[in-house]
């Protein structure tokens, strides 16, 4: 699975949570986050584990599958 960036950053908008909050829930560098919400930069699953946790939503709505 690969992380989907326009979903990250859609339930990141729609939860009213800037960057730099999701990088204090989360722990991990904003321009990361930024690069990865622009699909520039993969994830590993933890990664995705704890953007979804950050974000209350179940990892599935944060990936896509290889061949999308």
């Amino acid at each position: 699975m690969k992380p989907n960036g326009a979903a990250i950053r859609a339930l990141r908008r729609a939860e009213r949570c800037g960057l730099r909050e999701l990088e204090r829930r989360t722990g991990l560098d904003r321009g990361y986050l930024s690069r990865l919400e622009r699909g520039t930069r993969g994830a590993s699953l933890s990664t995705l584990l704890c953007i979804a946790h950050a974000l209350n939503v179940d990892p599935n709505a944060i990936t896509r599958e290889d061949g999308q």
